[in-house]
């Protein structure tokens, strides 16, 4: 006997996903703007003390979604034996749309009225037993991120009921109408500053402003944390803890020989360097601990505030005009934040965009010119001793690239880029308990998908040095690595590599010797040429093979001209 199965149903950004880990106990992104949850969400609960399928299924406006996730959602939705109906209760007359069409279902349901708190303090009161006397099934306040009302919730499932509310298509409005005036009273009041605040974050002037001021902020409190956590703690903890076991170790095995080689990697100056020696155990432990989750960490903290607090759907209204220029819209810009931590939420992210010319120009974009931040923080690393010169000159060729292409795919690819159409969320304050788990969740998951990744890249760079691999593919590409990219051949050990960690690969770079050009060149290259194995494979997934065949060809072409154009012109400039 199939168990009971309870759909979670509702607009995007009513708190959904927030639901859903209160009910389930499940690991479940929660955040202040539209699209978070791109997949279903499976977990279980107890139901009239048998356990229960609970699925949170992505947002979606009506039942005839035009997006494929909110195809998902109603193709999930018809298949639920009960509907929890999540209801921003500060929005009750959009969010009865769709609970009209999910009463049509003639599934039992229960309606959770989430975001109560929010709605007091807006001055919104409802009459909740009047509005469930009128829809015909359970009503119950909620405020899912601190977890008021979720056990009367748990409760009333058991008295969930098919809905008795009739109407014709084209009465709908007026009985959503009728509903709403006689369920809830709005208080007349001023603006509150946080109303304020949140009008000039979009507006035409001190809207831009802002987000210039708000973003540089956000990701120097990235480069100070992170710059940090490498230097008072985690190299600090390799250098004393684990570096002094590895020289033992290294002694065991008598300081070189294949076994060494892939363990602990090549001595440098007689001693073990985690950045060069490339082991196992030396550079595949250092590079995802120290040199790249410190960096992690810090984003993903930065970006959770930029969340919870509500700005990331103001910055995409802010963009809309530049995004359309692209082929896009405003919300483009969320898959592509997402990308700078990792490019795989990334690529997951477009799920929300509506068409398929939106969501190929933005996966490509994304993986051609948004470096993940474990590739950034290598790229930090092996730059920084150059100042911010080099620095810029990698992150704004990227960018201009991101310009350049997103203009040209814009015209060649057939297809339609919609206007915005997205709720605003007010802006509150993060609720710290829900923010720190979602940090956990997100550096559980880049450690669980970068760790295999980078020793697998580290691993196969010994065995392809061993078996003589690295040294034909020098002969085969030394005709274009130099003259084009004024790349020594040895460098084509890192293009393999990258296409399994970007940031492995752009480590092989360090005991190069190269110099501030080659540096540039490389990294630019790297960046541009493939995303990592993981990427592809996700990629692969959303866009499928003929347009992701399409893509691939794009990164090709683009890392190539542009990498051999900024070669000749750093070089006509004197670098």
């Amino acid at each position: 006997m199939q168990p009971v199965r309870i759909v979670l149903a509702g607009n995007p950004n009513v708190g959904k996903s927030a639901v859903f880990s209160r009910l389930t106990g499940a690991d479940v992104i929660a955040a202040n703007y539209p699209g978070t949850t791109v997949e279903y969400a499976r977990g279980s609960a107890v139901l009239r003390g048998e356990s229960c399928e609970v699925l949170d299924v992505p947002g979606t406006y009506s039942l005839e979604g035009k997006s494929r996730a909110e195809r998902v959602a109603g193709r999930m939705t018809r298949r639920a034996d009960l509907v929890i109906n999540v209801v921003d209760a500060t929005n009750l007359e959009r969010n009865l749309n769709l609970t009209l069409d999910l009463l049509r279902l003639d599934v039992p349901m229960v309606v959770a009225l989430n975001m109560w708190d929010e709605a007091v303090k807006h001055g919104v009161d409802i009459d909740m037993e009047l509005l469930e006397e009128k829809l015909g099934v359970p009503v119950v306040p909620t405020c899912a991120l601190s977890g008021e009302g979720i056990k009367d919730l748990r409760d009333r499932m058991e008295d969930a009921r098919p809905g008795r509310l009739h109407f014709a298509d084209d009465e709908r409005w007026n009985v959503i109408g009728e509903i709403v005036e006689s369920v809830q009273t709005v208080q007349h009041r001023h603006p509150t500053p946080a109303e304020k605040l949140s009008y000039a974050t979009v507006h035409p002037v001190w809207g831009p402003l802002m987000a210039v001021v708000i973003l540089a902020a956000a990701f120097e409190f990235v480069r100070v944390l992170g710059e940090g956590l490498i230097g008072y703690v985690f190299a600090p903890l390799f250098t004393h803890l684990w570096l002094p076991v590895l020289t033992k170790l290294s002694t065991l095995l008598g300081g070189e020989g294949l076994l060494h080689d892939i363990l602990i990697g090549k001595l440098i100056g007689g001693s073990i360097d985690f950045e060069q020696s490339f082991g196992l155990l030396s550079t595949g432990l250092f590079i995802p601990f120290a040199a790249v989750m410190p960096y992690i960490v810090a984003f993903y903290l930065a970006l959770s505030l930029l969340e919870d607090i509500g700005y990331l759907p103001r910055l995409g209204v802010l963009v809309d005009n530049v995004m359309h220029r692209l082929g896009l819209h405003g919300l483009s810009i969320i898959p592509m934040m997402l990308g700078l931590g990792c490019n795989v939420p990334g690529a997951l992210g477009t799920r929300v965009l509506e068409t398929r010319k939106e969501r190929f120009v933005a996966s490509t974009l994304m993986a051609v010119c948004v470096p993940c931040m474990a590739q950034i923080a290598v790229i930090a690393g092996l730059l920084g001793e150059y100042g911010p010169l080099g620095f810029g000159i990698v992150f704004g060729t990227l960018f201009g690239l991101w310009v350049v292409l997103g203009m040209v795919l814009k015209h060649v690819i057939g297809g339609r880029a919609p206007e915005i159409l997205v709720d605003i969320p007010p802006y509150r304050f993060p609720y710290w308990k829900s923010l720190v788990k979602k940090l956990w969740m997100r550096i559980r998951w880049f450690l669980a998908e970068a760790i295999p990744y980078v020793l697998l890249g580290v691993l196969l760079v010994n065995i392809l040095y061993a078996l003589g691999i690295i040294a034909a593919l020098r002969n085969v590409f030394e005709p274009i690595m130099r003259p084009v990219f004024g790349l020594p051949s040895e460098a084509i050990g890192a293009l393999v590599v990258g296409f399994l960690r970007k940031d492995v690969a752009v480590g092989m770079l360090a005991p190069l010797g190269l110099g501030l050009r080659q540096l540039i060149v490389a990294s630019v290259v790297l960046a541009a040429y493939f995303p990592c194995m993981a990427t592809f494979v996700v990629l692969f997934r959303e866009l499928g093979l003929r347009d992701l065949a399409f893509a691939a060809a794009i990164m090709l072409v683009s890392a190539f001209l542009v990498g051999g154009l900024l070669n000749h012109l750093l070089l006509a400039c004197g670098l």
